[in-house]
């Protein structure tokens, strides 16, 4: 191959361009990226530099010894608008044309929104100037804030939010937050942390529109309540960017389809991060946005697919000084302990707890509440044994990514 082109100057893009360098190519390598911005790191958005603890300088992934040892031609600002038929050159909408022999699809998902125009005053959160958006909102004094979303995005804006000392409420429209990924008990305690962190929690109804036809001034909700408003932060999960794909050949579903090894149905075609639905399973996970790359470019550099990437799901996530980590897949039914540490009126005691989803007399997934230690060698154990009898279950969480 003597041209690359990796489409997405995310995360998972940033890490492919980098392997394709660590895996030998010396040919001509080009980054395209929608966003004007070099690559940056997205988890802290949510967290610390919604709060002002974190920098813009500081969510930089990489520098300028990095970018010339890449010896990239980044094309940022620009959005892809398709893929030819055979996949040997980008479109861009500039007008534009790319010629390459291979691709990586690394365009990640956006952030889903609310049906109509949204007044002012209404936000998602999902790139930097998302955030740049939503914090300068939060810093024009005290504000009334509905986190329409319970899921990670949600807790952790509604966290911080909380922190700034802004009224804030959390509605998720299941019985309890976090329910798909954590199953009801663990779920529940992700419910008493909003409530010990001063927020309120409004579960088992969804939103039914927005008040305000200029500025937002209150959310409808199904039930007939009307919340007052001044923020509103729409958490309601995200999409893979595929749009840019319609009338390729490649298979779209939830994603980019792909085998094992990241590589689509054409060979020269591999898709990593939040885009990639790899081996049936799309996994909006910062690891899968690291780890994917390396077997990814591999099997583009080959050919073929040469490598496969089945990992151990993870997920962490920072919610009002507690930090949440997962391992693994559950499902309903699955029998869950605590096996360290304890819980007290349903929250965590002092030095957290792990605790460990069971089915059919093996370990299936684990989880850490302020047990670090713990949960790394939980983790580690559980990658063992999936190594040598293979996963189960069915049912993966997911975070901000790439």
């Amino acid at each position: 191959m003597r041209t690359v082109t990796v489409v997405g100057a995310s995360l998972s893009g940033l890490h492919a361009a980098r392997e394709l360098r660590a895996q030998g190519f010396d040919g001509r390598l080009v980054i395209i990226g929608e966003e004007p911005h070099r690559p940056y790191d997205r988890p802290p958005l949510s967290k610390d530099f919604l709060t002002g603890r974190t920098g813009e300088e500081q969510l930089a992934l990489t520098d300028a010894e990095e970018t010339a040892h890449l010896d990239a031609e980044w094309l940022l600002g620009v959005r892809a608008r398709g893929l030819d038929a055979r996949g040997r050159a980008v479109l861009l909408d500039d007008g534009r044309t790319v010629s390459t022999d291979g691709v990586v699809i690394a365009t990640g998902a956006a952030a889903s929104r609310l049906p109509g125009d949204p007044p002012a005053g209404v936000h998602t959160l999902r790139t930097l100037d998302d955030a740049r958006a939503l914090r300068a909102d939060l810093t024009a004094g005290p504000r009334r804030v509905v986190v329409i979303g319970g899921g990670f995005i949600g807790a952790e804006t509604a966290s911080s939010c909380a922190r700034l000392g802004h009224a804030v409420t959390v509605v998720e429209a299941a019985p309890l937050p976090l329910l798909p990924q954590l199953g009801p008990r663990m779920a529940a305690v992700c419910a008493a942390l909003h409530r010990r962190g001063g927020v309120e929690l409004i579960v088992g109804t969804g939103v039914a529109g927005l008040r305000g036809p200029g500025t937002v001034t209150g959310v409808h909700l199904a039930d007939g309540r009307t919340l007052p408003a001044d923020v509103v932060v729409v958490g309601i999960g995200a999409r893979p960017r595929t749009d840019w794909l319609d009338g390729s050949t490649l298979a779209l579903h939830d994603g980019v389809l792909c085998d094992d090894g990241c590589v689509t149905a054409l060979p020269q075609v591999v898709a990593v991060g939040d885009v990639a639905r790899v081996g049936g399973t799309r996994a909006e996970h910062w690891t899968s946005a690291t780890e994917q790359p390396r077997v990814a470019v591999a099997n583009l550099l080959t050919g073929r697919t040469r490598e496969t990437f089945r990992p151990l799901p993870y997920f962490w996530s920072d919610q009002y000084g507690t930090r949440i980590q997962f391992a693994g897949r559950c499902r309903d039914g699955d029998t869950v302990q605590v096996t360290e540490g304890d819980l007290t009126d349903g929250l965590p005691g002092h030095g957290g707890f792990l605790a460990r989803y069971e089915r059919d007399g093996r370990t299936v997934a684990v989880l850490g509440v302020d047990r670090p230690r713990a949960f790394t060698r939980a983790r580690r154990e559980l990658q063992q044994d999936v190594r040598q009898h293979g996963q189960r279950g069915d049912r993966a969480g997911s975070a901000l990514s790439t």
